[in-house]
């Protein structure tokens, strides 16, 4: 505008000293100016009014264990946020831990040791934590239709409140890994298969496989080692898994575990390369891993067998709930198994 008025100024004093055809030029000069500079103006995009610039909370502080409520259309969960010691400006792997029945979030994490295991390897843990509201023994209800599919339930909640926590913690998309024992697990096992967008590999703890089960009475069933539908066709690839099982389960019997070798085989268009190693852990407890490899050589699941122990987390500490601590260690193990892998662009 400024430019324009001078411009009319020296237009006008040219025509004064007699000089029409200058001031005419001028004139015409200062208007093409003023008319690209509103047309380049009217380009730039428009902001609206209701358009808001998005403002991330504060990052939690390193050693940090916070805890929260989170809200999103489909539900309400509190949870626990653990951010490990060192840089805060590390791009660290997430680890989502389902606690099992009667557990808490902060048990969980007494009990599985993660915490410490996150200082030492760098990676953030979220511990959602179920409601006696959802459920009175604080159980995942992964029995429920309602909740084993994606966008409805439990797992849309989870899988929200995973996506919050990764913004929370300014964390690494591409490395977000989910475990849980007991309930924990089944859920844990259902949720990764409904967002393999979100989740890379999955850990299940003294659990049971994603299946057929739509009522509680199936669950039992189960539960008890009863007899599952055995259907040969196709279903979808799960992603990367590891599964520990103690062979004196009394809670959720030890067949289980064979039943996410069989839906691993019905999604696979080739044979599975077997390899199967027993040892013994430092405080005594015998073990047998067994690794399944695809055709290609990937190893797509590893099942540990853990003879003589119970419903309990394997080499877990005494601080928490349903631990095991003559085993070998299920969640140092579990963290080996997520932190090779990675998603690919």
């Amino acid at each position: 505008m400024a430019n324009l008025v001078r411009s009319f100024i020296k237009a006008t004093r040219l025509a004064r000293k007699g000089r029409p055809l200058s001031a005419a030029f001028a004139l015409g000069d200062a208007m093409t100016s003023a008319d690209h500079a509103a047309r380049k103006e009217a380009a730039k995009p428009k902001r609206s009014r209701s358009q808001k610039s998005i403002v991330l909370p504060p990052r939690s502080k390193p050693g940090s264990f916070i805890a929260g409520d989170f809200r999103c259309s489909k539900g309400q969960l509190s949870y626990k946020l653990y951010t490990p010691i060192g840089s805060a400006r590390r791009r660290m792997p997430l680890v989502v831990m389902l606690h099992g029945c009667s557990q808490s979030a902060t048990d969980f994490a007494a009990g599985t040791g993660m915490n410490g295991l996150a200082d030492e390897l760098g990676f953030l843990v979220l511990y959602p934590q179920q409601s006696q509201s959802a459920n009175l023994a604080r159980c995942w209800n992964w029995h429920a239709p309602a909740n084993q599919a994606r966008g409805s339930g439990e797992p849309a909640v989870i899988a929200a409140l995973t996506r919050h926590a990764l913004a929370l913690g300014r964390a690494n998309p591409a490395r977000v890994y989910i475990a849980g024992l007991s309930a924990g697990g089944a859920a844990a096992a259902i949720i990764s298969a409904a967002y393999p967008d979100i989740f890379v590999a999955v850990g299940v703890h003294s659990g049971v496989a994603h299946g057929n089960i739509r009522s509680m009475g199936a669950a039992m069933s189960a539960m008890r080692g009863e007899a599952r539908s055995t259907s040969t066709g196709k279903v979808r690839r799960p992603l990367p898994m590891i599964v520990f099982h103690g062979d004196h389960d009394r809670v959720i019997h030890p067949s289980n575990a064979s039943v996410f070798l069989h839906n691993l085989e019905r999604s696979l268009p080739g044979p599975l390369v077997s390899q199967s190693v027993s040892g013994r852990s430092d405080k005594g407890r015998d073990f047998t891993r067994k690794i399944y490899r695809s055709k290609f050589g990937n190893i797509v699941l590893e099942d540990w067998t853990v003879h003589g122990s119970g419903h309990a987390w394997s080499g877990g500490r005494v601080t928490g709930s349903y631990t095991d601590p003559a085993g070998p260690d299920a969640s140092r193990e579990m963290l080996r198994f997520f932190l090779s892998r990675r998603r690919q662009a």
